[in-house]
């Protein structure tokens, strides 16, 4: 079984559920989960978690990301994308400079509503089985983050940009925001994720690097696969990394708290820090651990036992 997490590049047509159940097929596991939902007309990168790394999903989920994307002004549609029912169309007045001022002018913080077609929970059901019922209900804006955007071109009624946002984010929201506020509508005509940044981790997933399904299948099929997955511990380069003693190990293997005296000789690295890569007396990656104040010993933060 696979341990760790691999850089997958979705291809138009798939939903993120339909390349997890694909690759727990390739692997041979059952233990998958993805990071980061994509629509299935959009293509790009999707971070998969296989084994024990599944318990990073939430880690990882929802976190900056950049995107290229086509706008295409002039046309409202139910799922805010190409592939809905057309709700209107307009003609498109604005010149090429009003829509590179107004594309420009969503930088920072801003109030999106989200889709109707979305997987958010309101009362237990989701957006999208409501809006496949033909019920429309009202959503309440969420505060996003659009940290950058970069017009790539403008070739009337279309439009090339490339945005790097925080989490909670719809790339077909902010579409139909900058077409609403031209007054002629829009609609999110492509979309391509070419990277996911992980603060936490200090990992950037880039779509240069990801591999595509049937690459990955021939790569599993040639033993090659294990190259291109990443150790949960990899994933972490800032964090110090500490050994417990042979006597810690019985503590770190039941995830107990680890006192000071639970450490080999490197637990000098611990000061000042808050969080650890805990392995055992072997060298075994076993846990990320927290330190606690109020208790001056270590608690277990993730196992990967």
């Amino acid at each position: 079984m696979y341990d760790g997490v691999i850089n997958v590049y979705k291809e138009p047509g798939f939903t993120s559920f339909d390349v997890v159940a694909k690759l727990r097929g390739i692997l041979k596991q059952k233990k998958i989960g993805h990071t980061g939902t994509l629509d299935p007309d959009a293509e790009g990168v999707l971070v998969v978690c296989l084994g024990k790394a599944t318990k990073l999903c939430e880690m990882l989920t929802d976190k900056d990301k950049s995107y290229e994307a086509v706008l295409l002004l002039g046309q409202t549609t139910d799922t805010e994308d190409i592939s809905g029912k057309v709700l209107e169309t307009q003609e498109v007045m604005a010149t090429e400079q009003q829509v590179e001022e107004t594309v420009l002018s969503f930088v920072g913080e801003y109030e999106q509503i989200p889709p109707m077609y979305s997987a958010i929970k309101v009362n237990g059901k989701k957006l999208y089985e409501l809006a496949r019922q033909g019920i429309e209900i009202e959503r309440t804006p969420r505060k996003v983050v659009i940290h950058e955007m970069e017009i790539l071109s403008i070739e009337l009624p279309r439009v090339t940009f490339r945005v790097r946002c925080g989490k909670g984010t719809y790339i077909r929201s902010l579409c139909r925001d900058i077409g609403k506020r031209l007054g002629c509508g829009g609609v999110m005509e492509k979309l391509i994720r070419d990277s996911v940044s992980c603060p936490e981790t200090g990992k950037s997933f880039l779509a240069s690097e990801a591999l595509t399904l049937g690459e990955i299948e021939r790569k599993a099929a040639e033993g090659t696969l294990g190259e291109h997955i990443l150790s949960i511990d990899s994933l972490f380069p800032a964090m110090p990394k500490v050994r417990v003693t042979e006597e810690g190990n019985k503590k770190l293997r039941n995830g107990n708290i680890l006192k000071a005296k639970d450490f080999a000789d490197n637990n000098r690295e611990l000061n000042g820090v808050t969080r650890c890569l805990v392995y055992d007396d072997k060298g075994c990656f076993m846990a990320i651990y927290r330190y606690e104040q109020e208790l001056h010993a270590w608690k277990a933060d993730k196992m990967f036992i």
